[in-house]
């Protein structure tokens, strides 16, 4: 992305707060570092200085601070929400997909935990994306050793504040997700919401098989693929296929910034070059 892509894209939305360091260094430039970082998973101080800041004497650990400093501040998410916002015609939602993804920590943090079938210390968290793919929310980070239904009546009402928040409605909106979703709470909570659900169904849960006279949507079901879709355009960026940092904050927030990337590139064609 080019300064002035930057600029208009990103920069214009973070706070300057009063207090704390000041910058010596134009934001654009400690951005294009934390996306290059973002998406080549380079470790914080091994970060190319001088390809980013030139004749200016900046440290990684600065490029940290301020990354640190705004995740904190919940810059990430403020920054998508203005900009779905802001474009909120090129957001289809002819229906909407939910799904969850675990992700695998090595070092350790908040909301880590062992997940027997990755074999490793993963979070998961849930993402809700449109019909073409691209995310609109996702819920807080969760630990790698409950799956995507713990808790998910309480993580699916703040998602769907959240599309409230961000400027969609939710009512009549259709939604696709796997068996894994298949809780009688959650469809509950669509029912209340006037969502329409198309879950596909747990074989295993035979008492909801029973109850449940739902019609399932074949055909409406395939354009599921999408949020598979997403999942894989944000494993694209190095640092989200394995968690690195500890702070489930940042974590959270890092998605949020990968989310920009992805609705610009999908929606503005704007190329990540460094």
């Amino acid at each position: 992305m080019t300064k002035l892509e930057i600029n208009k894209y990103i920069v214009k939305y973070i706070d300057h707060p009063k207090t704390g360091r000041k910058c010596i260094v134009q934001y654009w430039r400690v951005v294009k570092a934390i996306l290059y970082k973002l998406k080549t998973g380079i470790q914080w101080h091994l970060l190319p200085m001088k390809q980013f800041f030139q004749k200016f004497d900046y440290q990684w650990s600065s490029v940290y601070y301020h990354f640190n400093k705004w995740c904190k501040m919940g810059v990430w998410e403020k920054l998508y929400s203005n900009l779905l916002q802001a474009n909120s015609n090129k957001v289809d939602l002819q229906f909407i997909n939910l799904d969850g993804s675990h992700t695998a920590s090595k070092r350790g943090g908040k909301a880590v935990a062992y997940q027997g079938r990755k074999k490793s210390k993963t979070s998961n968290l849930l993402i809700i994306t449109d019909s073409k793919g691209c995310p609109i929310v996702c819920s807080d980070v969760i630990s790698g050793n409950h799956n995507d239904a713990f808790k998910l009546k309480k993580m699916a009402t703040k998602m769907f504040n959240k599309m409230e928040h961000f400027g969609f409605r939710v009512e009549g909106l259709f939604l696709n997700a796997d068996a894994g979703f298949d809780v009688q709470e959650f469809k509950k909570l669509c029912f209340q919401r006037d969502i329409i659900y198309n879950i596909d169904r747990n074989k295993r849960n035979t008492k909801a098989l029973q109850e449940d006279d739902y019609i399932f949507d074949h055909e409406l079901y395939k354009g599921r693929f999408s949020v598979e879709q997403c999942n894989a355009w944000v494993d694209n960026f190095r640092s989200m296929l394995l968690r690195q940092e500890t702070s489930a904050q940042n974590w959270l927030q890092a998605h949020y910034l990968t989310f920009t990337m992805i609705f610009l590139k999908k929606n503005f064609n704007l190329t990540f070059s460094f």
